[in-house]
């Protein structure tokens, strides 16, 4: 029988720690709350959790903070953010720290889910990898294995496709995925064209390179 999959809940809203809770419940992971950073640390170091859901903003230590604190314990813990928060530099700088993704509030409780499986499988690749001795971070804030979901994804399409459908289709946040893109564009592994429509600004399709 395998173990049981941990989750640790970290949010200064009751309601909201209680409704996640009661997701992660129904989804048959052993959770655990708390209602601060410092006493979340605390429960980490015991209980070694494969996930943390932690808000951003909550009084005492922060979700950067406490982000940064976790990763401390265990390098390879999968972290999922919880932000009112959609811009880009924020995702950024969490994403640096250690975070593994985000769920911008509210969320629904299917695309909660959905979300966090794809982050405990992140985890899980990760995991592995350190078995093997692989590379796990290929730099700061740059995951090998959120970076192979995004690539075989890419692999799987024969034409161009959005940011929206990339999304979609790896069922991360819509800051992680444009973040692995930008990089993927900077190490020239895909082509990134600029799609007018009749109105408003063009917007990005992206495409695998093939191999030459």
């Amino acid at each position: 029988m395998s173990e049981q999959v941990k989750v640790l809940i970290i949010d200064d809203e009751p309601d909201i720690l209680f409704t996640i809770k009661e997701i992660c419940d129904f989804c048959g992971y052993e959770t655990f709350t708390t209602t601060s950073g410092e006493e979340g640390f605390q429960i980490a170091k015991k209980q070694n959790p494969q996930l943390i859901i932690v808000d951003y903003h909550m009084p005492g230590w922060d979700g950067m903070t406490t982000v940064k604190k976790m990763k401390t314990l265990d390098h390879n813990m999968a972290i999922l953010v919880l932000t009112v928060d959609e811009r880009q530099e924020i995702s950024d700088k969490f994403m640096s720290a250690g975070a593994t993704d985000f769920a911008i509030k509210p969320i629904k409780a299917p695309d909660l889910m959905s979300r966090i499986k794809v982050n405990l499988h992140i985890q899980s690749i990760q995991e592995k990898m350190i078995q093997k001795k692989e590379q796990v971070f290929i730099e700061k804030g740059i995951s090998s294995a959120t970076l192979k979901l995004v690539l075989e994804y890419l692999d799987t399409q024969e034409d161009l496709v959005g940011m929206e459908d990339i999304t979609k289709g790896v069922n991360l946040a819509y800051q992680t995925v444009h973040r692995y893109l930008q990089y993927l564009v900077e190490q020239d592994q895909v082509d990134v064209v600029p799609v007018y429509g009749q109105l408003g600004r063009p917007k990005n399709q992206y495409k695998i390179k093939e191999k030459g």
